[in-house]
């Protein structure tokens, strides 16, 4: 299976903190959010990877090529405005099957993930598999409505209510940054764009109202880098693994 990593964005929140770092390549104990990544896809069994950097990212990707990781690494060199262009952007390199798809800010327990990866083989009869966890810290969450088989009916902003919670437990959920996703999504393209969706998960919702196929897969916690703060969290859920 291919990967493809999100990491053109401009890491806007940290450098307001005081990190200045470009976002992929802050270190979290120790190790760059990118570098972890990789190695955790190379773990799981991916064998190819695509990343898209803006313009402006020389540093993450003479970084990445540095480190001669033992799967191919290839860049697209793009700046663009939201997740959702990234993706699309990245499309000629993720047409040959089903493939992973991440930002590249997200932390997890990397068992889960291998779990995560394991099911995600065996869904073939569905559109696309994505990481929700019920640890909401952001201020403008991805929230999911499943049903009992955890297939996604809806997304909406919400952290409660009934637009945003598994219908088992109540639980809200939330998107957390990592989709195993078929190459039929990308018959929409010309569609989403002419219908002026500009972010990813306007995307995914896109993909659920046109009848595509997309269950969810809970994760105890993951975390997003967007803060300072969040860095002492992701090191946190390291350090409890």
């Amino acid at each position: 299976m291919k990967a493809g990593i999100i990491a053109a964005g401009e890491g806007s929140r940290l450098r307001s903190e005081g990190i200045t770092t470009p976002k992929p390549l802050v270190p979290v104990n120790g190790v760059p959010l990118i570098e972890r990544l990789i190695m955790s896809f190379i773990r799981a069994g991916i064998d190819e990877l695509v990343c898209i950097v803006n313009e402006s990212s020389a540093a993450v990707k003479s970084f990445v090529e540095k480190k001669q990781f033992p799967i191919p690494v290839a860049f697209v060199v793009k700046s663009t405005p939201s997740s959702m262009h990234s993706l699309f952007a990245l499309a000629p390199h993720l047409t040959d099957g089903r493939f992973l798809l991440s930002t590249v800010d997200s932390i997890f327990n990397e068992d889960e993930f291998g779990r995560f990866m394991e099911q995600a083989r065996t869904r073939e009869s569905v559109d696309g598999l994505l990481a929700v966890t019920g640890f909401i810290d952001d201020e403008n969450p991805l929230t999911v409505q499943v049903d009992p088989s955890m297939r996604i009916l809806g997304f909406g902003t919400r952290t409660a209510g009934p637009a945003s919670t598994s219908t088992a437990s109540g639980t809200p959920l939330a998107t957390g940054g990592l989709y195993v996703l078929s190459p039929r999504i990308f018959n929409e393209i010309d569609s989403a764009l002419n219908q002026g969706i500009e972010r990813l998960r306007n995307f995914l919702s896109y993909l659920v109202e046109r009848g595509y196929a997309l269950e969810a897969y809970p994760f105890s916690k993951i975390v997003d880098v967007d803060h300072a703060a969040d860095v002492r969290a992701a090191e946190d859920l390291l350090r409890a693994r």
